[in-house]
This record gives C-alpha cells, sequence and structure tokens, in this order.
C-alpha cells in the first residue's frame, strides 16, 4: 500500500484523539496456534501473527516482531532458538583485530533475512495500514558480534576498529532497510537498546553517527525511521534527535514527559508502558489504569503515540490487551465530550 508517510505523520500530531502503535507480535504468534520459532524461521508464519493482530486491535500501524539476532546470524553468529522465547545469539563471532578486518558483509540472501523479507512483502500486500519493518541498530548488532562486554570497552581502547566494525554493521543494515522498503513496508524500527549504556556523547559517537548513515540512505515521504532504545533513561536522548529519524520509541525506563521535552514537536514520539510488569504481570484493573494514567500525564503532547516500552514478552493475558485498548477508546470518548 503506498501512503504519504509524512502526511499520515502530521495527520496523527494535529488530531487530538490519540492513537496506538504497540510494538506486540508474540500474542498474535498464539492467536495462530504457533510457536515463536515458527514465527521466527518462516516468513508466512511471521505474516499471518502480523496480519491478525492488525485485523483484530485498532493500532494505526503494525509492526514486525523485533528479532535482534537476524543480522548477526547473517553475519555468521550462533543463534539458538528456544521454542516459546526470542531467538538469542550464543557466544562471540570475533574476538580480536584480525576478526573485524576479515569481517565480510553478508548479502541479503544470508541466513533468516530472505524469511523476514517474505514476512513483510506479505504484510505489505495485504494490511490496510502502515507496516514499521523492523530492524537492529549499529552498537547493538556490534555487540552482539564482538560481545557486548568486551565492545563497551573496545570503544575506548581501540576505537579505529570499533569504527570500523560499526560501518560493517551499518553496511548490512542499510542494505536490509532498502530491501525492506522495496517490499512496500512504509517504514523501520531501529532497535538499538545497547546504546543505552553509552554517554551522551559517546552514544552520538559510536551510535547516532551510523543510525544517522542510515536514516539518509533511506528516509523520505514513503518510508520513515523511528529509533528504539529501551536502554535510554535520558542521557541518550539528544543522541538519539541528532539522528533526523522521523519519530523515537522508549523504554518505560524514562519518564515520557521527560523524553517528549527533549524530542521536536513534529517528530512521532512513542513509549513506554512496562512490557513485563504492566502487560504480562499486572492485572487488567492495573493495566487498564497505567494506559490511562500514562495518556493523561502526556495529554499536552500532540506528537506522542501510546506504545508498549518494547517488544511484549509471549504469554500476555488477553484481558491486558483488551485493558490498554479500552483505556485508549475511553480516554479517547472523553475528549469528544
Amino acid at each position: 500500500m503506498k501512503m504519504n508517510m509524512t502526511k499520515w505523520m502530521r495527520s496523527i500530531i494535529e488530531n487530538k484523539q490519540r492513537v496506538t502503535i504497540p510494538i506486540m507480535t508474540h500474542s498474535g504468534i498464539e492467536m495462530i496456534g504457533k510457536r515463536v520459532v515458527d514465527a521466527v524461521t518462516d516468513g508466512r508464519t511471521h505474516y499471518e501473527a502480523v496480519k491478525i493482530l492488525s485485523d483484530t486491535y485498532p493500532s494505526a500501524a503494525c509492526s514486525v516482531i523485533m528479532d535482534l539476532t537476524v543480522e548477526a546470524e547473517a553475519f555468521g553468529a550462533t543463534v539458538h532458538f528456544p521454542e516459546n522465547e526470542v531467538p538469542t545469539v550464543v557466544g562471540r563471532l570475533l574476538s580480536d583485530e584480525a576478526g573485524i578486518q576479515q569481517l565480510k558483509v553478508p548479502g541479503l540472501d544470508a541466513g533468516r533475512i530472505p524469511e523476514y523479507l517474505l514476512a513483510n512483502r506479505l504484510a505489505a500486500e495485504t494490511i490496510d495500514k502502515p507496516v514499521i519493518s523492523g530492524c537492529i541498530g549499529s552498537f547493538s548488532l556490534a555487540g552482539r558480534l564482538y560481545d557486548m562486554s568486551e565492545m563497551m570497552m573496545a570503544i575506548y581502547i581501540d576505537p579505529e576498529n570499533s569504527r570500523l566494525l560499526l560501518s560493517k554493521c551499518t553496511g548490512l543494515i542499510i542494505a536490509y532497510c532498502k530491501a525492506l522498503k522495496e517490499e512496500g513496508t512504509q517504514g523501520v524500527l531501529i532497535a538499538e537498546p545497547a546504546a543505552g549504556l553509552l554517554s551522551g556523547d559517546a552514544c552520538r559517537e559510536f551510535s547516532s553517527v551510523y543510525i544517522k548513515q542510515i536514516v539518509e540512505a533511506v528516509q523520505d515521504d514513503s518510508f520513515l525511521v523511528f529509533l528504539h532504545n529501551c536502554g535510554n533513561t535520558g542521557n541518550c536522548t539528544a543522541a538519539m534527535v541528532d539522528t533526523g529519524a522521523a519519530g523515537y520509541h522508549f523504554g518505560n525506563k524514562i519518564d515520557m514527559k521527560e523524553a517528549l521535552n527533549g524530542c521536536p514537536a513534529d517528530c512521532l514520539v512513542m513509549g513506554n508502558l512496562d512490557p513485563v510488569a504492566l502487560f504480562k504481570q499486572a492485572t487488567a484493573e492495573e493495566m487498564y489504569k497505567a494506559t490511562t494514567d500514562l495518556l493523561e500525564a502526556t495529554a499536552g503532547y500532540n506528537n506522542f503515540i501510546l506504545s508498549s516500552g518494547c517488544d511484549t514478552p509471549p504469554h500476555i493475558p488477553m484481558e491486558n490487551i483488551e485493558a490498554f485498548y479500552n483505556a485508549l477508546h475511553n480516554y479517547n470518548k472523553r475528549l469528544d465530550v
């Protein structure tokens, strides 16, 4: 579906009614009777999970699975696939300077990338709302290849090779995002949680510079970039904005009003209900109240989009999802009075 996403974004900001874009795909997997491992290895199953959620709930856009192992696996990292949990990278692919220098940027036929492209294409062809693709950010990907603790040290003791690795990671991500755009989706959510571990200046130097390259390569009126950093507690907000992304997605660790104050009013700002403590573990009444409280706290910000703070986990009580949407519906209803 072709859309002018700049107009779509403006329409959200200009409308007093609030909308939601939760990062929520595991519930869709359960609704079609499949396992997580089925969805992350088969593009059609992945698509069916996204489609049923889009058909069932009134989100302003739909998102695909937030899987932070796809690009690492394409580079050659070993990935563990639990039956009903998200995949994880096992061990480290790179351990020294030579490994970084010899690392080849893979093609888009590597690993599960073709299955993810298929899921995105099917979603774009059949869903009548914006489809937001997903990928990992450069610093988070480098940490999965080199080991996160080692990467945190390397940026200070070996910045030259760290930048080389980040450039190679960015090369794959740009190619992947261009392919996702060609499949017909309307944007991409770049998950860069590891950048939240950095200071603001380090985040600019070792994350934002590379995310900005991705933004400049793919963002236009038909395709928007949204930057997710659930590790940010406020230390990285200004660095995130430096990327020039169209929108920013925050985790539950940050004060949402503080995040909104740190972002331009003409950008979309999303977050930040706790995916575990609220969506999974709270009662429906607690979920409803927390959602309402967040909507009321952010009432003065026309660019706010209600969302989960990160990808919601498997096995969320359906009554909590209903409470989330009911709270939004009732809040908007009161705006019309």
